[in-house]
């Protein structure tokens, strides 16, 4: 039984994700007992896949509105949970206002979600709720059963998750951008990932290799210095983004994401390169780009 670990409770666009994901992981290597765990938070997602009790796990990434997940991204880097990106999903996002049955617009006295979802609705709710408090949940479908479970409570959430916990909806597409899409990442733990990465490269994928770069100390140029060994070597770069190290005020770490495999000669020379000039390079994944 190959076990997929996701942002629960069910019903979350992480719980959609990890199917699509499994069933490209079943098509890929002939699994077919497949089982679906349910998490209360993104590093629980991270312990599963590490600990051995789950197989994957799919967390979210970054958002077209809302910009990366910065929890995920901190697991990447610092969590002690170890784990690699082996894929990427590109899912398209569309929200809805769901109640409890008998719930009317006017009865709404808060607005219940997890923060991305409620700050990817902000305009519409600005113009359709001014005023209601907003209320953080662990995810969008627990948004639904925190609405279900205090009427008056309105939940963002996705069609699915609204009619799997019996939830009725006021409003469909409250998203304020009709582009709005989440990038997730299918990751694993060291063994597993090694095992999958020896089942072979797909000759027709793109790929993209995730690294998180960590300085020796600020300096003048030091990110220049980074970007210069990628530019030399030829290696197209599609991402970029700092993160504090935790360390001290003013500290700060990089992530990028650039084309190819960490085994290109290429890009295993300017990793190289940067190993000489940099505290830590700490390569995420390599893996076909959504």
């Amino acid at each position: 039984m190959t076990t997929f670990a996701f942002l629960g409770p069910q019903g979350t666009y992480s719980d959609e994700a990890a199917r699509l994901f499994a069933q490209q992981v079943s098509a890929s290597t002939g699994i077919g007992a497949l089982s679906f765990s349910e998490r209360a938070t993104i590093t629980e997602v991270f312990a599963a896949v590490t600990t051995g009790a789950a197989d994957f796990g799919v967390v979210p990434i970054e958002n077209s509105l809302e910009g990366s997940v910065n929890t995920t991204l901190d697991e990447l880097a610092f969590g002690q949970h170890k784990a690699l990106i082996l894929g990427e999903r590109l899912l398209d996002i569309h929200h809805c206002l769901a109640v409890a049955p008998g719930t009317s617009r006017r009865d709404i006295t808060a607005v219940v979600s997890h923060p991305q979802a409620t700050g990817q609705c902000t305009q519409w709710i600005g113009r359709n709720l001014p005023g209601r408090p907003h209320v953080a949940a662990n995810s969008t479908a627990d948004a639904v059963c925190q609405a279900m479970e205090h009427p008056g409570q309105a939940a963002i959430a996705s069609v699915f998750a609204a009619e799997l916990y019996g939830a009725e909806i006021l409003e469909r597409n409250i998203e304020d951008s009709a582009n709005n899409q989440t990038l997730f990442a299918l990751i694993a733990g060291e063994e597993a990932a090694a095992t999958w990465q020896q089942a072979g490269r797909d000759p027709l994928a793109q790929y993209k290799t995730s690294v998180a770069l960590f300085q020796q100390k600020n300096r003048p140029g030091a990110l220049l210095m980074i970007l210069s060994e990628f530019a030399y070597a030829g290696i197209n770069l599609t991402w970029i983004q700092s993160r504090p190290t935790k360390q001290a005020m003013g500290e700060y770490m990089f992530f990028l994401d650039f084309e190819g495999r960490e085994d290109d000669p290429e890009i295993r020379i300017a990793l190289e390169s940067l190993r000489l000039k940099l505290r830590e390079v700490k390569v995420l994944g390599s893996y076909p780009a959504a």
